[in-house]
């Protein structure tokens, strides 16, 4: 690969290689950012589901219990 950029100016290597990968690869990159993006925001929804599911039960089980010893 050394030996594609041998005698090129820098900016060759740094900017206008890039440059061309993103536009080339940009739909591809969006598409996989996209998917990231998605399964984390569905993770956390699921957490955020599941850690209230708990709290919710485990509320409503100590005030039924105790409710229960007060008869």
């Amino acid at each position: 690969m050394r030996e594609i950029f041998t005698g090129m100016p820098w900016w060759v290597k740094w900017i206008a290689v890039p440059v061309i990968a993103i536009v080339v690869f940009g739909g591809l990159i969006a598409t996989v950012l996209g998917i990231l993006i998605s399964l984390l925001f569905k993770l956390l929804l699921f957490v955020a589901i599941v850690g209230g599911l708990v709290y919710v039960v485990r509320k409503f089980l100590s005030s039924s219990s105790s409710s229960r010893d007060g008869w």
